[in-house]
């Protein structure tokens, strides 16, 4: 059957469409807003108006990536109702209500506080403004820990059963807490955070390079510097767990990641392979450049493998992954990145520990700057890269193990969800088109230094012109 008359192959195209273009946008809120807390907070404590107006700089973005991530997150969710009703009617009772805490509760309340966090300034009380920043922050994190709930739900299933083609929920708790929930969700927290501060970052260095405000901006790439210390690290420790998570819950996911077709016994080494080019027809790799003995080292830190890793040829191949080769490199490109970044940082610090940051020296430093200029959308492939591992590894399962994909799709004729699939492929390109427009015409204008600072007093005047009385030109009669 061709592509274009299977309802279910269609059905994945629009979500993956809609989920890839969404994801590009809170991405960037959830980690920025951190970032707004941080810069408010130090104005604050210092009352270096540099920091406040970093905090009115960026905030600019950060309500553009807002408004497109609305836009474009509420028909994704849309599409539960319409090309997924059976899988909606079969696990809406658990499902549903998270998606539904993930509105009431976290969109809310950013939402809430976003017009004090940006209209506020100089109307209420620093304090206050700077509680609404925090709140701000706070409702986009919680926005990604119940998303995280959801789908980490979908792969590891907790909490209940499914009895006649519905999931009865037993343990509301277990099902939130399931075994995948915390790795996934810090996961994403740290990947939200890490791809916002190499965009500020990257964004800092493009007006250094420039020598647009170099001073400014240095401050920007020194805190992105600062915090990605921790952030980078941290990122690579818990992919580590992540992936350990998927050996122990999800074996086929982790065969299609690295394209293995046979099974590697335990107390055994097993190579790890680094490029291989799939072949799902034949069941095996066409080629394949290995590391030897890596794969022991990677899962386990040791040479021999303490549990067997089963290849793809134990499952039969409606049970498990047909795209091994999306999976397989882009998992390969989801940790480059991680390592490419992380090894950024620590050329930063070094650089920053050699005096090269300082704000007289900080513009020499071109190769630098051009590398950080670079690494600034490397962020927005990685969190992409890594869900398309996530999503596409789980198949053939929508709740994995429990629903399989072709079951959740609504019975809706294919020229239907091609022409909405179309549809939804020229809005996202306009929005798309438009966020680059408004976004590079925020950063060509740059920050506004000369925006007067709440609390400090004999600032500059605004310079106005007295009115001018003008006279009633109407008829007497229309006068009285």
């Amino acid at each position: 059957m061709a592509i274009w008359a299977d309802t279910v192959a269609l059905s994945r195209m629009q979500f993956a469409l809609t989920a890839i273009f969404h994801m590009l946008w809170p991405v960037l809120t959830t980690g920025m807003a951190i970032y707004l807390v941080v810069v408010e907070g130090l104005w604050l404590r210092t009352k270096n108006p540099d920091y406040y107006r970093h905090a009115r700089f960026w905030s600019k973005l950060y309500v553009l990536n807002f408004g497109i991530g609305v836009a474009s997150g509420l028909p994704m969710e849309f599409q539960f109702g319409t090309n997924w009703a059976p899988f909606s009617e079969a696990v809406g009772d658990f499902f549903g209500s998270i998606l539904g805490f993930e509105g009431a509760m976290a969109f809310m309340l950013e939402a809430g506080f976003l017009g004090i966090m940006l209209f506020g300034w100089g109307r209420v009380h620093p304090v206050i403004h700077y509680f609404s920043t925090i709140m701000v922050a706070f409702g986009a994190n919680l926005s990604t820990f119940w998303i995280l709930v959801a789908n980490s739900w979908l792969q590891t299933p907790a909490g209940g059963e499914l009895v006649n083609g519905k999931f009865i929920v037993d343990d509301y708790f277990q099902a939130i807490l399931n075994p995948f929930m915390f790795i996934s969700v810090s996961h994403m927290f740290f990947a939200t955070l890490e791809t916002s501060l190499f965009v500020i970052g990257g964004i800092s260095a493009w007006y250094i390079l420039n020598h647009r405000y170099p001073e400014f901006f240095a401050r920007s790439l020194k805190i992105a510097v600062a915090v990605a210390i921790a952030v980078t690290p941290l990122q690579i420790y818990i992919g580590h767990l992540s992936a350990e998570q998927v050996a122990h819950y999800q074996p086929t996911k982790l065969a299609a990641m690295e394209a293995k077709w046979e099974t590697s016994p335990a107390g055994q080494p097993a190579d790890w392979s680094l490029v291989a080019l799939p072949n799902n027809k034949l069941e095996r790799n066409d080629w394949e450049i290995s590391i030897p003995n890596g794969l022991g080292y990677i899962l386990e830190f040791k040479k021999n493998l303490s549990e067997p890793v089963l290849g793809l040829k134990e499952w039969q191949p409606d049970d498990r992954p047909k795209m091994v080769g999306l999976v397989y490199y882009s998992f390969r490109i989801m940790s480059g990145i991680g390592f490419f970044l992380a090894g950024l940082m620590g050329v930063s610090v070094i650089q920053w520990l050699r005096g090269k940051f300082a704000p007289e020296a900080i513009a020499h430093q071109k190769w630098l700057l051009r590398t950080w200029l670079l690494a600034a959308p490397l962020g927005y492939i990685a969190v992409e890269s890594g869900w398309i591992v996530r999503c596409v590894g789980r198949q053939p399962w929508v709740v994995y193990g429990q629903i399989r994909t072709a079951e959740g799709v609504s019975n809706l004729p294919a020229s239907e969800v091609l022409t909405s699939l179309l549809i939804f492929a020229a809005v996202y390109t306009t929005l798309f088109i438009c966020a680059l427009f408004f976004g590079s015409r925020i950063i060509r204008r740059g920050p506004n230094l000369e925006l007067p600072v709440p609390g400090i007093k004999n600032q500059p005047a605004v310079e106005t012109e007295p009115a001018k009385f003008i006279p009633d030109q109407r008829p007497i009669e229309a006068q009285q």
